[in-house]
């Protein structure tokens, strides 16, 4: 007898329809699964055995064929887990009920019988409901992510004998809808631009990142603050909108690392990688092409502390991703596309001691010391970093100064006032920020007049900048001139947005 179910599978964050097919014929006992399933598809042989004896169904002693269509797409991952299982029964005749025809089966089985958790359940929900599906049979450890997607019937059970119950005419509830504003919690950080003491000049350079969705580098010595105010910088960005986390959920549900008692990311990813981290875990791939940690900063921060302690190769591979905000990860089998819109925020040591430039230290490094130490940035990686920040250390009385400092959230205000003009400017299009603007789009927002092409083809010409270096001016010129309140720039934007690309080329 032949049974045919519908489950679903992941090709990144995109999902795809898999047919899978059951038939039972006479014959010496064996299990046969064909369609090119990986080696974790093909073990689901024996999790299927032993889960549906020990829910109390019989195991067929006849000769089992498992087909996963289409036959050239490889399959990986134990999402047929349950559809298979529930494929024997109805094969067998323990199913009588053709519900099953009705609805989409996703989940593993563990060797009792209980539906185990699986990851990238959002994104191949969205994918499936996209495609017409409606219907919906996924584990109950995965309820709480799919309850915030609306128009679908999901049901979210904990056991296969539930499932074969349920199919059987057994109420169920199915799960309920839950509320974007309801699993937003209040997130508290540890840090607040008010514990910041001094270093006005970055905290200023910081917002304007933010407000414009810039890239930002800081160099300094040792101690400065740099990686405090780094790790202040998400205590002032916007809250997410609910487009912004179910983008975000779809790349952390792949990953396997969201939380599943909320289901969906509330505040903006702020990742971390350490400097030993290989190409892969930064930007992706491995066998099964992971998301890396461009994607994992996706609508957030992605902060790298010590930039030139990163491999040369590592930190070469940002460059596309900085510039297209996506990245395609491509292996003999498969071709995956990751978002990557991330806001980079990196600091340095001005040289090996960390001591160069500095007003309170003395460097000891030689000139060669030094370049080698700067060179390991090249330059088209520089180029894509909008605001380059110099960091010195703060003096005694500063330190201690009892002057209380603007908290983050008072920048806060000013930062997401910023952000609705940009929205408003940018409404009906894919752009969000002063930093996506393309060619069209500063044509039309970043516009200037004499004295202020007079003034930006000096620094053109004094610190040889190429045409990328000179629109990235242009664009912190128009986040600045939103700051402000002004519709037009002005010299005076423009020349703070200079100042912001020159340390390069001084330490260079």
């Amino acid at each position: 007898m032949l049974a045919k179910l519908s489950s679903y599978a992941l090709d990144g964050i995109v999902g795809y329809a898999v047919d899978v097919e059951v038939d039972i014929n006479s014959g010496l006992p064996g299990y046969e699964l064909v369609g090119l399933a990986s080696t974790a598809t093909k073990e689901s042989k024996e999790r299927v055995r032993s889960a549906i004896k020990n829910s109390g169904f019989l195991y067929p002693a006849k000769r089992i064929i498992v087909n996963l269509a289409p036959a050239d797409t490889k399959k990986e991952g134990p999402f047929f887990d349950l559809a298979v299982a529930i494929g024997l029964l109805a094969a067998t005749g323990q199913l009588e009920n053709k519900l099953y025809k009705d609805f989409v089966f996703v989940g593993e089985l563990s060797l009792d019988g209980k539906l185990r958790h699986v990851d990238g359940i959002m994104p191949l929900l969205i994918c499936a409901m996209q495609e017409g599906k409606k219907k919906f049979v996924i584990p109950a450890d995965n309820a709480r992510e799919a309850s915030y997607i609306d128009g679908i019937e999901v049901y979210a059970l904990a056991t296969l004998r539930e499932v074969v119950e349920m199919l059987s005419g057994v109420q169920f509830e199915p799960v309920g809808l839950s509320g974007y504003q309801d699993a937003r919690i209040q997130h508290g950080y540890d840090v607040d631009f008010a514990d910041v003491k001094g270093q006005t000049v970055a905290k200023r350079a910081l917002e304007i990142a933010v407000a414009g969705g810039h890239n930002a580098l800081m160099i300094g010595p040792p101690g400065a603050g740099k990686t405090m105010l780094a790790k202040c910088v998400p205590t002032i960005m916007p809250d997410m909108t609910f487009e912004e986390a179910i983008e975000v959920t779809k790349v952390h549900s792949v990953a396997g690392i969201l939380d599943n008692s909320i289901g969906i990311v509330t505040t903006r990813p702020f990742r971390t990688p350490h400097h030993t981290s290989t190409v892969p875990a930064l930007v992706g791939g491995g066998m099964k092409a992971k998301p890396g940690e461009v994607s994992l900063a996706n609508h957030g921060v992605l902060f790298l502390d010590e930039m030139p302690e990163y491999s040369r190769h590592a930190l070469e591979t940002l460059r596309q991703p900085l510039e297209d905000r996506k990245v395609t990860i491509s292996r003999v089998m498969r071709t995956v596309e990751y978002p990557a819109n991330f806001m980079l925020i990196a600091s340095m040591n001005p040289c090996p001691c960390g001591n160069f430039g500095s007003k309170n230290q003395v460097c000891r490094c030689t000139p060669q010391q030094i370049h080698n130490y700067i060179g390991k940035l090249s330059g088209p990686l520089m180029d894509r970093i909008d605001l380059q920040i110099e960091v010195d250390n703060i003096s005694y009385d500063e330190f201690r100064s009892p002057q209380q400092q603007e908290t983050s959230a008072q920048i806060k205000q000013r930062v997401e006032r910023v952000r609705a003009l940009q929205r408003e400017r940018f409404k009906g299009t894919s752009i969000m920020t002063n930093a996506e603007m393309g060619p069209r789009e500063m044509n039309l927002y970043c516009k200037i007049d004499k004295d202020c092409e007079r003034l930006l083809q000096k620094a053109f010409d004094k610190l040889s900048l190429s045409a990328r270096g000179t629109t990235r001016i242009l664009k912190v010129a128009r986040t600045i001139a939103d700051i402000e309140g002004c519709e037009d720039i002005k010299p005076a934007h423009i020349a703070e947005a200079i100042q912001y690309r020159g340390i390069d080329r001084k330490y260079y």
